[in-house]
């Protein structure tokens, strides 16, 4: 009889325990549920937002954010094969800004073949001439 009681004690308290934690646990519910309201309106926002922003890309081979000419992933690409946001913009000849990876790569470049194939963050802008910004670790202007 006393080997019984002393499982029956451990269940007991293990009961009690988990008496306590559903009620933590459902307050915690409650008010992620008012978080999960929220995200799901600006999911709505968002939704309806983009419905005229190309994100699937079907033309010109983009995907994402209001990127132009070809092959680009990401948000604001110009140029040819672009991936991450802002680059390529602003160049006057089409041989510029293309290939990069990163932000705010190649831009504003004046000529030919400025500001390509840069990876990281804000290289390759403001050139004027030729084979200028090209392959930085950081920016030319």
């Amino acid at each position: 009889m006393k080997r019984c009681v002393i499982p029956a004690l451990c269940l007991g308290l293990l009961s009690a325990t988990a008496v306590k934690a559903d009620t933590t646990t459902g307050s915690q519910a409650f008010s992620m549920s008012r978080v999960q309201q929220t995200a799901g309106q600006y999911g709505q926002y968002i939704g309806s937002n983009v419905r005229g922003m190309d994100p699937l890309g079907s033309l010109g081979g983009n995907v994402g954010y209001k990127n132009t000419g070809s092959g680009n992933v990401g948000a604001f690409n110009s140029g040819t094969g672009n991936v991450g946001a802002f680059n390529g913009n602003d160049n006057t000849s089409s041989t510029s800004g293309n290939h990069n990876i990163g932000a705010f790569n190649g831009n504003g470049n004046t000529g030919e073949y400025d500001g390509n194939t840069n990876v990281g963050a804000f290289n390759g802008n403001g050139n004027a001439g030729a084979f200028n910004g090209n392959f930085n670790g950081r920016g030319n202007h």
